[in-house]
């Protein structure tokens, strides 16, 4: 009975940290501005609407538009975009798709919402979409 509830113990202590880990993930700027210059800048300026540069809003204005998940004037969801599924359809003709194609969707988020925050108007680099 002691065995089972020491086990039971470190099974919890296991289970929490690993969802605390899992919870900690701190977006990369860097590896977000990869993508978002490769995948994200390539398709809007091939579309009629054209690139998006992250110092167009302010960090506001991008927490809102993340959180919302709303894309093409809320035609998809957003994270479709740093989705496998989506990484994997380009990735023949999108090197930087090619290169995360095996990051996990939750973590490239993360990256790419780091990457605009930083990048805001009101962030600690704005940034251009070149």
């Amino acid at each position: 009975m002691k065995t089972r509830r020491i086990l039971v113990t470190l099974l919890a202590t296991g289970l929490a940290a690993a969802s605390a880990s899992a919870l900690a993930y701190e977006g990369d700027w860097k590896r977000g501005r990869v993508y978002y210059r490769s995948v994200c800048t390539a398709c809007h300026a091939a579309q009629a609407g054209g690139s998006i540069a992250p110092s167009e809003m302010t960090k506001a204005q991008w927490q809102a538009y993340l959180q919302a998940d709303k894309h093409a004037k809320g035609k998809d969801s957003l994270k479709q975009y740093v989705g496998k599924p989506y990484r994997a359809s380009i990735r023949a003709q999108n090197k930087a798709a090619d290169k995360f194609a095996d990051v996990p969707d939750e973590e490239l988020f993360e990256d790419l919402k780091a990457f605009v925050i930083k990048g805001a108007k009101d962030g600690d680099a704005p940034a251009s979409c070149s």
